[in-house]
């Protein structure tokens, strides 16, 4: 596994051969001047944020994260350094089943992980997906940025590369995540990824498929009355945690940005992609551009939720033009969004399925994320508005982001 002192070594080297791109403070604050003052895009908007670097944001979950990546900044780490060790804390936490270890898996119950970073001060990018048997997928993908001169690495060329350089290769599913995916099997004819898009109907599920529904019920309850071990109400709550993510696959990913001292600028996304996907699927998260994008002289943009509506509008590069043009970054945000709502003619009852959120900052330290809608609902009715996660000198916390469009009852 690549060691600290041969990174550093490589970004020296790399950031001298193309050059330093980072704007003075005096440039920094005289670009985009003009667009200081940012109006509301609704009432529940969370308004423009900024604050002195180091910075660095992050999605919802990403709370430890951003407090690990200032910490590293502050020690005199690199932007890279700081959002790619701040991602790993959640990829090696089982309990987030939307990242690394203990993802939830695809139709077949193989975890598959995606992941980008890029890093600002020498324009350089990494990534790698459908990734097996590897917990920490961003630092991978790091590797490819630092050892090759490709992009992105995929399946078993991923996996054969991890291994390469001394990731272990272990087993990722955990036994929580196993059973959510034997509770999704038990419904599967209402679930699975085959057949049209939301425009057409939901075809009937292959022949076979509802002969396997008892016995997966009943692998399902040993399952948790062993996981519990003995206890009844952990193990009612296992189901019913399992039921919920079953009826409903959560979107998760974390994305992280961090701003340094001397306004450089790096970015990570990581997930384990869509619950329950084809094997094989690609999300937005690993695509340079898409689920990931820095332009060091301008800021950077991530997203997390539903991969291939970011996909269709180039989402993070998308973000980041829009600031280049002067937009802030809510505005930027929101305006990414509205490509997406187009694609459905602004149809709420076709958008109210999709979840997309984008997070952004700039070189000026603004900083922002916004969200389609103004609250999701999971399957039990519990709303829950959108946040991310920033520290910006005040410690890690939660913020609520703008949104694009009210949820009616």
């Amino acid at each position: 596994m690549p060691t600290d002192e041969s990174r550093r070594r490589f970004l020296g080297t790399a950031a001298a051969g193309v050059g330093a791109v980072a704007l003075g403070a005096g440039s920094v604050m005289a670009a985009g001047a003009a667009n200081s003052e940012l109006q509301q895009q609704n009432e529940a908007a969370a308004g423009q944020r900024r604050a002195a670097p180091p910075l660095a944001i992050a999605s919802g979950n990403g709370v430890a994260a951003v407090t690990k990546a200032v910490e590293v900044m502050r020690g005199g780490g690199d932007t890279l350094d700081a959002v790619v060790a701040g991602v790993e804390i959640v990829e090696l936490d089982p309990k987030d089943n939307s990242v690394g270890y203990g993802g939830l898996p695809n139709e077949r119950g193989d975890v598959e992980l995606d992941a980008s970073v890029m890093h600002g001060p020498t324009r350089r990018a990494g990534a790698v997906a459908a990734l097996r048997g590897v917990r920490t997928p961003s630092k991978v993908a790091r590797a490819v940025l630092e050892r090759t001169d490709h992009i992105l690495i995929v399946g078993q060329g991923a996996r054969d590369f991890a291994n390469a350089h001394g990731f272990e290769d272990v087993n990722l599913l955990t036994e929580e995540s196993r059973i959510a995916w034997l509770r999704w099997k038990e419904g599967l004819s209402d679930t699975d990824k085959w057949g049209p898009s939301m425009n057409a109907p939901v075809p009937a599920s292959p022949a076979g498929q509802k002969k396997l529904v008892a016995e997966h019920r009943r692998a399902t309850f040993r399952l948790a009355e062993d996981y519990a071990r003995g206890d009844d109400r952990r193990r009612d709550d296992i189901l019913a945690w399992a039921a919920e993510v079953a009826a409903k696959p959560p979107t998760g990913t974390i994305n992280c940005l961090a701003l340094d001292g001397t306004f450089d600028i790096s970015g990570v996304t990581t997930t384990s992609g869509l619950a329950w996907k084809i094997p094989g699927r690609v999300g937005d998260s690993p695509l340079i551009g898409c689920g990931l994008y820095v332009d060091n002289e301008v800021g950077a943009a991530g997203s997390t939720g539903r991969g291939e509506e970011v996909i269709y509008i180039n989402g993070a590069r998308t973000v980041v033009e829009y600031m280049k043009r002067g937009m802030p970054p809510q505005q930027a945000c929101l305006e990414a969004l509205k490509l997406i709502a187009a694609r459905y003619g602004n149809d709420h009852g076709k958008l109210k399925e999709i979840d997309v959120n984008f997070y952004a900052l700039n070189k000026r330290g603004e900083f922002a994320g916004a969200a389609i809608w103004s609250h999701s609902v999971n399957s039990r009715g519990v709303r829950r508005r959108p946040q991310f996660a920033a520290d910006d000198g005040k410690g890690g916390r939660l913020l609520d982001s703008a949104y694009l469009f009210e949820r009616r009852p």
